[in-house]
């Protein structure tokens, strides 16, 4: 902004909800157009203190007011929330009331970006999204695009947008919460992964997680992608408002029909972007061209495929990117193969539709799991798995609802039932893992559970996993020497 230029956020009042990354990056930018800006935030630790302290003394216009998240401070024209209030906190219906507007901070970012902005190809999902916004990005950059993978992930949306570095495009990772609070976004091109009941607490019922996951339709201009597999993602699609000629896009991993993507003798195909769709279909990348190669995992590549290609990416970019791309930690990653018996770390499985698709990627599984269930039943995913499972190792809070499920569906199943939950107790379940796990098998930590009833994220519950497969590889080691 230059000297004396005058913004449409010149001297607004703007509160904005939370101390995290997202609330400070909404603030920081507020700030320098103009905007006289109050972070609220109902912590008051010694790290709150010093946060709000650095905050204001960098951005000019900024106050924060620490202890205290439901009064809505006087004046305030609008509220920025950041993505996991939920949306019946007191602030809210304290702005309700006084008829003031809560948006998201995606929602600002989307305001702000400039006349040239880069288009936004948008993902969202129940699982899957940050790999398939990852393989997105590394797909354009295999296209000589210019491109960051942002929203859910990276770095804040608003810096990117707001910055001085121009993109060709953004490849954007939505949230449910993020799409709840953004109702002006209008992408390029989006893609719901899945639908699987997951944060209802938040949302208060699977119509309305799934109408929230649909907003990101909405003013499609080129293609809405949807996962066959999963009709309720098509559901979505018939559901939206798009722009005239906005196509859907579908994407399997079986042969695809016209408009869609899918596979052929192991090979990734394009029956949607190709000249006479009906008769010709154009070959992208081999499916060991996936890392991994697990069903779920190419099911994500197949829907990064379809917005690059909804871009105008060509072919063997597509092959290249997906080749380049390497996995976060903790996604279906393997760590050592002990006395004949792989360990493969997927920690982020913290709900039963990840979980189920981790193990339906390995066969036979002696499976660790459990933690914080945050509501979710069990049934369906012990149902869908038990032919593959050697056995079972339980820890966490809500074990029980697990074994109970188990016992319904999988009785002849050997399970394991560990209630410590001190530092040891992944040791502890590795090596009852190890016990029951025989040469050929898999022992997966898919936990289709929260992990913060022992660990601090399912970083740490990760890392904690590959610890205790290194110390029983190097047991192992010893008792062989």
């Amino acid at each position: 902004m230059g000297s004396g230029q005058v913004t449409p956020w010149q001297d607004r009042n703007i509160t904005v909800a939370g101390l995290g990354v997202s609330g400070i990056s909404a603030a920081r930018a507020l700030a320098g157009l103009g905007a006289v800006v109050t972070v609220v935030d109902g912590g008051d630790s010694e790290g709150h203190r010093a946060r709000a302290a650095e905050l204001e003394a960098e951005a000019k216009g900024v106050t924060v007011r620490l202890g205290d998240a439901e009064t809505l401070p006087e004046g305030t024209e609008l509220v920025v929330t950041s993505p996991g209030w939920k949306p019946d906190s007191p602030l809210f219906a304290a702005a309700a009331e006084a008829g003031v507007d809560v948006v998201g901070d995606v929602e600002i970012a989307w305001r702000l970006r400039g006349e040239d902005a880069a288009p936004w190809l948008a993902i969202t999902g129940t699982n899957g999204k940050t790999t398939t916004t990852q393989m997105l990005a590394s797909i354009l950059r295999a296209a000589g695009l210019k491109t960051a993978a942002v929203g859910n992930i990276g770095t804040p949306i608003i810096d990117v947008v707001t910055g001085e570095e121009h993109y060709d495009v953004l490849a954007v990772e939505l949230s449910s919460y993020q799409l709840h609070w953004a109702p002006s976004v209008r992408a390029h091109s989006a893609a719901v992964l899945n639908l699987a009941p997951d944060h209802l607490d938040w949302h208060g019922s699977m119509e309305a997680y799934a109408a929230d996951k649909g907003r990101i339709y909405e003013g499609n201009t080129i293609a809405c992608v949807y996962n066959v597999a999963d009709p309720a993602t098509e559901r979505l699609v018939e559901e939206a408002d798009v722009e005239e000629g906005c196509r859907a896009i579908g994407f399997t991993l079986g042969a695809p029909g016209p408009s869609m993507l899918g596979v052929v003798d192991g090979i990734l195909v394009d029956r949607a972007f190709v000249q006479n769709r009906q008769k010709n279909a154009q070959e992208l990348a081999h499916v060991d061209d996936v890392n991994p190669p697990a069903p779920h995992n190419i099911a994500n590549a197949l829907a990064a495929a379809a917005l690059a290609r909804a871009f105008g990416v060509e072919p063997r970019a597509v092959r290249d990117g997906l080749r380049d791309f390497r996995p976060d930690a903790h996604r279906v990653a393997y760590v050592d193969e002990v006395d004949g018996v792989r360990y493969v770390d997927d920690s982020k499985a913290t709900n039963t539709h990840a979980a189920e698709a981790s193990l339906a990627a390995f066969e036979p599984v002696v499976w660790i799991a459990g933690g914080l269930a945050k509501g979710a039943t069990f049934d369906e995913l012990v149902r869908k798995s038990a032919k593959r499972l050697r056995g079972v190792v339980l820890m966490g809070a809500d074990r029980a609802l697990i074994a109970e499920a188990l016992a319904r569906h999988a009785p002849e199943v050997p399970v394991t039932d560990l209630e410590r939950t001190d530092t040891g107790a992944m040791l502890a379940a590795v090596r009852e893992a190890a016990r029951l796990a025989e040469p050929g098998d898999t022992v997966l930590l898919a936990p289709a559970c929260a992990s913060m009833d022992m660990f601090a994220n399912y970083n740490k519950r990760g890392d904690a996993f590959a610890d205790a497969v290194r110390e029983l590889a190097s047991g192992s080691a010893a008792d062989t020497a």
